[in-house]
């Protein structure tokens, strides 16, 4: 995922873009980001310079301290680091419900919000004032018991180290970050040194004011790099020109086996229903077993599929027949898909998903303004100093994008597996519950201890065609 900006002459004076990219590729593994103290997963507070040029203190925050106080914190876990992982999964619904707003019911819908709000706090690194406190309040920073924004890029290590660590033989998650600053400028030391220490975020100088086409490709190459390939030219022409200062750019690759995988034997063409009525022909896949399971309220069915080593699963939510996906979509909370999750229970079931692949591409910034997130993207009023050694307050954020891609098949892998047509094996064994997603739903990739949303979408329209 990513943000662009490019540079305009606004109030009768020249303004300087700010490039932020975010990116997101499908299934990976994490690697937790090195830094000058050698292990930033090992390290204390004191030993990360974490000392950006402007702090924001939320006076009155209590009322979330308090919500989260009896909520039990996952075993060796930092309570700030489960706080941010709650105020990331706060904005992750927030955004999703932005979005979902914004497009069709019969479009697909897939994003990182942790890649989204990653890279936006690298962004908030060198924020001041109103800037800052919108991308404290809009992104849920704020919610975390430290009042100080400082401490949420510490946070933000460990929380990135929990979550990259998970490191085993049949899945891999990946992050990682980079800058790309013009190499005529000078860059704040302090802001070079936190992106690196915290987000593993180094700096690569580029030509954009005589090259920038050039150096538009060769930030497509490292994300296609770090994605294996599967998001590319995620800076899309004209995105970068000479009034281009930095790109911030941060990535996520996730590539899983089911703990149970689909038999391709099994796969069969069915029809799917969409929102508008129509219907198309899928590719469906079948199973039976037991998987953690719960039947909420209004029949909304919630099912959790673990990928091998069990840290990561695929939560699927669908609504009865004759209740629209939008209404689930709307009236989804964290709070409220906590508690479906901490229900499910282990149940045999007949299970029908279709296999499909989704690649979103959006501009994140008309949501983020909705949101609140305003300041950022006027040049009359972005307050960004500390990213630039003089000091500049003409930095702004002109669009910020985001590109995603996920593919669902039998193994669990982005890999496409062979397409067999055979109806082998399909019980009507009427002790069994049936869970068959043959119309829209909602889909999450989570990381289970933390209940860290990664990834969230909408497969409205999973057809071959």
């Amino acid at each position: 995922m990513f943000s662009n900006g490019i540079g305009t002459v606004a109030a009768g004076k020249r303004r300087v873009y700010l490039l932020s990219l975010l990116l997101i590729g499908l299934w990976g593994c994490v690697t937790c980001h090195w830094s000058p103290v050698e292990d930033i997963c090992t390290a204390k507070p004191r030993d990360i310079p974490v000392n950006p040029m402007c702090i924001y203190r939320s006076a009155e925050k209590k009322a979330v301290e308090e919500e989260g106080a009896e909520q039990k914190v996952p075993e060796a876990t930092n309570r700030r680091v489960w706080e941010l992982s709650r105020a990331n999964s706060r904005f992750a619904t927030a955004f999703y419900q932005h979005l979902a707003d914004s497009k069709n019911d019969n479009d697909n819908i897939f994003l990182s919000p942790l890649s989204i709000s990653t890279a936006f706090a690298m962004t908030k690194l060198g924020a001041c004032d109103n800037t800052l406190k919108q991308l404290m309040e809009v992104f849920k920073f704020d919610t975390i018991s430290e009042k100080t924004s400082d401490q949420v890029h510490f946070f933000f290590a460990k929380l990135n180290c929990r979550l990259y660590r998970k490191v085993n033989k049949s899945s891999e998650l990946i992050s990682a970050n980079r800058l790309f600053g013009d190499k005529s400028l000078t860059f704040n030391e302090t802001y070079q040194d936190i992106s690196e220490a915290v987000y593993g975020a180094k700096l690569q100088p580029l030509d954009f004011k005589e090259n920038a086409e050039q150096s538009r490709m060769i930030i497509n190459k490292w994300v296609s790099n770090k994605t294996e390939g599967r998001i590319t030219d995620v800076v899309p022409q004209d995105a970068i020109n000479p009034l281009t200062v930095l790109v911030l750019v941060n990535t996520i690759y996730f590539k899983g086996l089911w703990k149970s995988k689909f038999s391709p034997e099994n796969t069969r063409k069915e029809l799917f229903y969409k929102a508008n009525g129509e219907s198309c022909s899928a590719s469906m896949m079948y199973q039976e077993g037991k998987f953690r399971y719960r039947r909420v309220a209004e029949g909304t069915q919630v099912l959790e599929l673990p990928f091998k080593g069990d840290d990561i699963t695929m939560v699927l939510i669908l609504p009865k027949p004759e209740k629209r996906l939008a209404k689930v979509e709307q009236e989804l909370t964290p709070e409220m898909l906590q508690e479906w999750l901490d229900d499910t229970t282990e149940t045999l079931l007949v299970v029908h998903v279709p296999r499909f692949r989704i690649e979103d591409s959006f501009s994140v910034k008309e949501q983020l303004q909705d949101m609140g997130l305003v300041d950022l993207f006027n040049p009359d009023k972005s307050r960004l100093p500390g990213i630039i050694a003089e000091g500049r307050s003409d930095l702004y954020v002109s669009d910020a994008f985001h590109k995603a891609f996920l593919e669902v098949n039998e193994e669990g892998s982005e890999a496409a597996a062979s397409t067999a047509i055979g109806i082998a094996g399909r019980s009507l064994n009427p002790n069994k519950v049936t869970f068959k997603a043959n119309r829209p739903f909602l889909v999450l990739i989570r990381e289970v201890a933390l209940n860290t949303i990664i990834f969230t979408g909408r497969v409205a329209n999973p057809c071959d065609n």
